[in-house]
């Protein structure tokens, strides 16, 4: 009766929890919330706010985008753009650069294709990043 749609969240939560072998009270003081929230959030009583669902999933070691989808906040689409990113990024094979212009190349398909890019495909901390020449070649002077 009281539910606000968010049993799935909640069972999943449960799950997660049960299949990290850990008890309410360890979730909740690892995550920094009250035993009582917590199983309240499990039962489907309380929709829990995007910063307790990220120290939920820091405590159960599991995505927060994952937490997300399930309470409503993420659609699964920008969940599998997020998921995308996330491996180019953690990816230490290849470079700085050639993460960039796959990233690039990644938001353009899904520009193109009609899903919003999320302002992810640069590189904040990398100022030069825009101006570097995907091919590597240097512009000619006349």
């Amino acid at each position: 009766m009281a539910s606000l749609h968010v049993g799935n969240l909640g069972e999943f939560l449960r799950e997660q929890r049960r299949s990290a072998q850990l008890s309410l009270r360890q979730l909740a003081d690892a995550a920094g919330v009250s035993n009582p929230y917590l199983s309240q959030i499990e039962r489907g009583l309380r929709k829990p706010s995007a910063e307790i669902l990220q120290q939920l999933a820091r405590a159960l070691r599991i995505s927060a985008e994952t937490l997300y989808v399930r309470a409503g906040i993420l659609d699964e689409k920008e969940q599998a753009g997020l998921e995308v990113r996330s491996a180019i990024l953690a990816d230490t094979s290849i470079s700085e650069q050639q993460k960039q212009v796959l990233l690039q190349i990644y938001g353009s398909f899904r520009k193109e294709n009609g899903h919003p890019e999320g302002g992810h495909t640069e590189d904040a901390s990398d100022p030069e990043a825009e101006d570097t020449p995907s091919t590597g070649a240097k512009p000619q002077t006349p």
